[in-house]
């Protein structure tokens, strides 16, 4: 039954990335069960490239997916409406809550094991452990998520103000530092004096700081794809959600790094003396 729609909604056109992406997730599940158990494969043990399948086809998803998300957004026949746009802006919401929490779990594990409540260790970092110079590296790329968080709300003010070409430079410079800020943090895993299987120290940093990367990284490739569409005129000044969600992730990235720069490297990354619980 067609007609004319009774409701505000979008409603998508039957789509298979859903099903894809369930798919390439149990791909990357089985790969990693026997990567770690170093399952051989046709006889022999390729280590991690197990994974590669799993993170092909879940790389593809994501393209191909929100390359459907982008045509409905800029297609006059689907153009998100007030309440659709709502429930984006929301649904951005509640999984960088979401994120919140995920990070939430890896500073208990730090500060339960820096503030005295762990039993196996008088003192934080455990003793042996050399950590990094908090005043070279890790303050070097303090300052420069710090900038572009400053570049990116400046993209944005220039998306506001119909000015989608500034916007594009903008927002090609934010993802240029974030690209930057990984090759450092790169070098300072490179050059560290201690391993993740070294300690509770070693691990909880790795983790905390690892996942972090990670974030900038999908934060970098979500900055690079807005600066495309800016280019091409995709956003409006006063719709350009897809821009909002890039900048309000990056803006959670810079605030999880100033946490991190603060507790991990700074305050409780020089020895200290704690008390046993």
């Amino acid at each position: 039954m067609s007609g004319p729609a009774k409701h505000p909604y979008h409603m998508v056109n039957p789509s298979p990335w859903p099903a894809l992406g369930g798919l390439a997730g149990l791909c990357l599940a089985i790969g990693a069960v026997m990567a770690f158990h170093k399952v051989p494969v046709f006889g022999a043990n390729i280590g991690y490239w197990k994974l590669l399948p799993g993170a092909i086809l879940m790389a593809l998803t994501m393209v191909y997916w929100w390359r459907d998300v982008i045509a409905d957004s800029i297609d006059d026949r689907h153009i998100h409406t007030a309440e659709v746009s709502h429930g984006l802006r929301l649904g951005m919401a509640l999984f960088i809550t979401s994120e919140v929490m995920f990070f939430a779990a890896f500073f208990w594990a730090f500060f339960h094991n820096s503030l005295g409540f762990s039993t196996t260790t008088l003192q934080w970092p455990p003793e042996g452990i050399v950590t990094l110079e908090v005043w070279d590296l890790p303050f070097y790329n303090t300052v420069i998520l710090l900038t572009s968080g400053i570049t990116v709300t400046r993209a944005h003010l220039f998306i506001e103000r119909g000015d989608n070409q500034s916007a594009a430079r903008w927002t090609f410079i934010t993802a240029w530092l974030g690209v930057f800020f990984l090759g450092l943090q790169a070098y300072e895993y490179d050059h560290a004096a201690f391993k993740l299987t070294d300690g509770i120290y070693p691990s909880t940093f790795y983790l905390a700081t690892g996942f972090h990367g990670f974030h900038v990284f999908v934060g970098t490739v979500f900055l690079f794809v807005c600066a495309f569409r800016a280019k091409k005129n995709h956003f409006q000044p006063t719709k350009h959600i897809g821009f909002q969600a890039a900048a309000w992730y990056w803006h959670f990235v810079d605030v999880v790094w100033l946490f991190l720069f603060c507790w991990v490297y700074w305050l409780l990354g020089e020895p200290v003396r704690v008390f046993a619980g």
